[in-house]
């Protein structure tokens, strides 16, 4: 009892003064901090079931607990099997109503195998806890189970058009993505906004309007093998790991310092036979050093902003690999993954209104994060459906994907009355 009370009081200090809220409002933001202790618990029951993507159990039992959760609320529910992409699946869950056609996006499914040591929820003080996945995103998934609460507990959710998708394969997406994403991308035809609740940069003050994209590359170089004492000649050229390093070089002189645009090789094999598993990057390599090298590959991955700068960058190194030194050839091929979610009018709106009801709410005022700070997440695969896009509005900490992965408790219940108050000015007042 005394670290909850410690606990109320600090998160009582953690808020400004509030501004203006109707009647209606100041009762969700009442009931967030009267059910804050029930949403404590369920947050530690399921951080406390392993739920790493490749877990399938451990998925879909985190799922039945959120939908029982939706089914109380008077959602239709579903899961959809992730056989055919070879993941778990994702829990979806339906209120039909009135009013703007509204997404809410969580995931089930966290980094953390069960081989992991990092397993359980624990309280590291009375307003911190650490555990797999509680920033990432299972908080997220409670902020957004609140909020629908909240609103239930007004009356306010009885007519609401909402739909909810918790995919059960954010951390590890299964392929083809055109299969992993349908049910994502299905619930987002007619959507008129779309809320992610990851936790953004883990800062309560800043969201996310713009994400960059994600894309894999693999390089495969081939030289041609002779003695070492003849390399450079023009008969044996320059071998394929001087191409790999010509290549990559150049990549870095004709594309580096472009504003939100990365590019990085992860992982590099080069000489006389290489083996190379991509999906586990990882590989082996045998050469000699009086050998000129006869194969390399390399494997990294390309981030932009919009498809536009995806386009740009990839023709960029196409041309790059295709002006081959003597004697050597290569190849360049592209595996996209998450696209970009680029920022727009209707995402800067809809962050407008959420920093109002943060301001009302006494939660302080919130700012767009730098893209560069934000990466790939579901959201993005409704770019260009959903007219406004906002996400990085989950429960706020540090340490993600890591085993000091903590979570920031004084920010559930401010987290969760934001979107509650949003949610019920987008129903009340059109997404406008």
């Amino acid at each position: 009892m005394l670290i909850r009370a410690l606990l109320v009081l600090t998160m009582s200090g953690l808020l400004s003064q509030p501004g203006t809220l109707s009647p209606e409002e100041r009762a969700l933001a009442t009931f967030v901090d009267a059910s804050n202790d029930g949403a404590l618990t369920l947050l530690e029951r399921v951080v406390n079931i392993n739920s790493g993507t490749m877990n399938f159990a451990g998925v879909r039992e985190v799922g039945a607990v959120f939908r029982a959760e939706f089914d109380a609320l008077g959602f239709r529910t579903e899961w959809v099997d992730g056989a055919s992409f070879g993941r778990a699946g994702h829990l979806v869950a339906d209120h039909p109503g009135q009013g703007p056609r509204i997404l809410l996006i969580g995931h089930l499914d966290t980094v953390f195998e069960p081989d992991s040591p990092f397993q359980k929820f624990e309280r590291v003080s009375p307003t911190a806890a650490r555990g797999p996945g509680i920033t990432d995103m299972k908080g997220g998934d409670v902020i957004l189970l609140q909020a629908l609460k909240a609103l239930q507990s007004t009356g306010q959710l009885e007519s609401m058009n909402v739909i909810v998708v918790m995919t059960g394969d954010e951390e590890a997406a299964g392929r083809p993505l055109t299969a992993s994403r349908a049910a994502l991308t299905k619930a987002s035809e007619g959507a008129d906004v779309a809320i992610g609740f990851e936790d953004g940069d883990g800062n309560p003050e800043t969201a996310v309007i713009a994400r960059r994209g994600t894309s894999g590359w693999d390089l495969q170089v081939t030289g041609k093998p002779a003695h070492s004492s003849q390399i450079f000649n023009a008969e044996n050229g320059y071998g394929a790991v001087f191409e790999a390093a010509r290549i990559l070089d150049a990549f870095r002189e004709t594309l580096a310092g472009q504003p939100h645009l990365t590019f990085n090789p992860g992982v590099m094999l080069g000489g006389t036979a290489v083996e190379f598993d991509r999906p586990a990057s990882r590989g082996t390599g045998f050469g000699k050093s009086n050998v000129i090298a006869e194969h390399a590959v390399v494997s990294g991955d390309l981030r932009a902003l919009s498809l536009e700068q995806f386009a740009s960058a990839k023709q960029a190194m196409q041309d790059i690999v295709s002006a081959s030194l003597p004697r050597t050839s290569a190849t360049l091929t592209f595996d996209d993954g998450y696209p970009p979610l680029a920022p727009t009018p209707g995402n800067e709106r809809l962050l407008t209104l959420y920093n109002r009801a943060s301001v009302d709410v006494g939660a302080g005022q919130v700012v767009a994060v730098d893209p560069d700070k934000a990466g790939a997440a579901d959201v993005s695969f409704v770019a260009g459906r959903a007219r406004m896009i906002l996400d990085g509005v989950g429960l706020m900490g540090s340490g993600g994907h890591t085993v000091n992965e903590t979570a920031d408790l004084r920010t559930l219940p401010s987290m969760t009355k934001r979107m509650a108050v949003l949610l019920a000015r987008l129903h009340r007042d059109g997404a406008k």
